[in-house]
């Protein structure tokens, strides 16, 4: 009875006074800027920290100056052109040729090197839009598939993946044209054949070459025809499995202005009156 009598007596702004104080001793973080342990830092935006580098596309295709693409400033360790080599990039064929009819092939291109404000590339990947092979396919008709990995002749291993579909003949009354599976098999073994024999005796850059054009699939197309008559034959995907250790000097051969084989112009023209004094003995 004493004690609570004795409580009753002191006011009542002084124990809340004493409560508070027992409560910021228990409590260290009421007593900083009343919120979290260090407090919370201003964010910036992160763009302000950031640079646009140039993409320069291999010498193959027709468009050099690609696209942009964005990286953090060199800050300490982080270093800007390390964090770009690396990046994979992917662009349409039409926008890198300027040819609206190749808008269904994809492209990815490599960072390789960056040289000041310019990234080089190599070639990646490519592979047909979804809707491209979407509309191919049809009701009646057998689709043929193949793959194989070819080792170009610079050392990079590719794997290449073609798509076939049969053809119905000009004078056909039957509604479907299925092909028989012994002739399937034919036909993929065939394709395998050409596709080793067109990659594995090439470098990589006439290999792309040789890709944007479907050259391989016309040549796919012409020798299986005795088989079994094909159309729509295309390399629908590419990958690299492996590449060689980088060679700087033979990466840069693929962004020089002027093609390595290219003959040097006369410095002046032959004249008119010139005799051939050589005659056939």
């Amino acid at each position: 009875f004493g004690s609570r009598h004795v409580h009753s007596r002191i006011p009542t702004h002084k124990r809340r006074l004493r409560w508070l104080a027992m409560a910021v001793g228990k409590n260290k973080r009421l007593t900083k800027g009343g919120g979290k342990k260090g407090g919370k830092k201003k964010a910036g935006d992160p763009f302000l920290r950031k640079e646009w580098y140039d993409i320069k596309a291999p010498g193959v295709f027709a468009v050099r100056n690609c696209g942009k693409t964005l990286v953090t400033r060199t800050q300490g360790t982080k270093i800007a052109s390390e964090q770009l080599k690396g990046r994979v990039l992917e662009m349409n064929l039409a926008d890198l040729n300027n040819d609206d009819d190749q808008a269904f092939k994809k492209v990815k291109l490599c960072i390789e090197e960056v040289q000041g404000r310019n990234c080089l590339t190599d070639f990646h990947a490519m592979c047909l839009t979804r809707d491209r092979l979407c509309s191919l396919i049809r009701k009646w008709h057998t689709m043929i598939e193949a793959h194989v990995d070819v080792k170009t002749t610079d050392g990079y291993v590719v794997r290449m993946f073609v798509i076939a579909f049969t053809k119905r003949r000009a004078d056909q009354v039957g509604t479907n044209c299925y092909a028989q599976s012994a002739q399937i098999r034919k036909i993929r073994k065939k394709m395998m054949e050409i596709m080793t024999k067109e990659a594995g005796t090439v470098q990589l850059r006439e290999l792309v070459k040789k890709l944007i054009p479907e050259s391989i699939g016309k040549e796919i197309e012409k020798q299986t025809q005795g088989i079994f008559p094909l159309k729509d034959v295309y390399i629908r995907k590419v990958k690299l499995i492996k590449k060689p250790k980088f060679d700087i000097t033979k990466f840069m051969e693929l962004h020089n202005d002027t093609d390595g084989d290219a003959g040097v112009a006369m410095l002046r023209p032959e004249a008119e009156d010139a005799e051939n004094l050589i005659t056939a003995g």
